[in-house]
């Protein structure tokens, strides 16, 4: 058999983190049943990690960078910024709806980390990581369709991210699908007013 390098490895472990924690749930996430589920031996978690939380943290960073990913593949460079935005909650909405799993992982390890003493940051973190992917869509709009945004774009950033927030929740909940594209069509249209156009108003100065 190959020798699987530690980029590979830790990959592999979160990966299996994941689908255990679908499956069991955070407390059911021993480093036993993650090895067990990736078909390594124990010690192979110790070599890739130097604790839970550290894989906790990777995991984050992983389900959320692909999350981000699959936004700024659909965005249309060039289109309107209304349908840009919309174009990229829609990706972010498919990427909950194809995978539900992932996200209610997320939800779950917020909440674990919300209840365990010193793991807070864990939280914290994983909501910073949104709306940092969410700031570089921004100034990636504003830079290719040629606007300004009328507020400082860390509050667009969350309230962006306050959207997404509900527009998960209310999904997993109801699996309204509908439902859930006339709320982007709203949010889309409520966040398109926060654009001004660069050359409007550089004629108007």
């Amino acid at each position: 058999m190959a020798r699987m390098s530690s980029v590979d490895r830790r990959l592999e472990l979160v990966s299996a983190a994941l689908r255990v924690i679908a499956e069991r749930g955070v407390a059911g996430a021993t480093t036993r049943a993650i090895v067990a589920e990736a078909g390594m031996p124990l010690a192979s978690f110790h070599y890739a990690f130097e604790s839970r939380d550290e894989m906790m943290r990777e995991l984050v960073g992983f389900v959320v960078e692909n999350e981000a990913v699959a936004v700024f593949e659909s965005f249309r460079f060039g289109a309107d910024i209304r349908s840009s935005i919309h174009d990229a909650l829609h990706a972010y909405l498919v990427a909950i709806t194809d995978d539900p799993n992932h996200e209610l992982v997320m939800l779950e390890l917020m909440q674990y980390a919300l209840r365990i003493p010193g793991l807070e940051h864990l939280a914290r973190e994983q909501w910073v990581r949104y709306r940092v992917a969410v700031v570089e869509l921004l100034e990636a709009a504003a830079a290719n369709n040629g606007i300004e945004w009328s507020l400082p774009v860390d509050d667009i950033a969350r309230i962006v991210v306050t959207f997404t927030d509900g527009i998960t929740f209310a999904w997993l909940a109801d699996r309204d699908l509908p439902g859930a594209s006339r709320v982007i069509d709203f949010a889309a249209d409520s966040l398109a007013t926060l654009a001004t156009p660069v050359r409007l108003k550089e004629h108007t100065a």
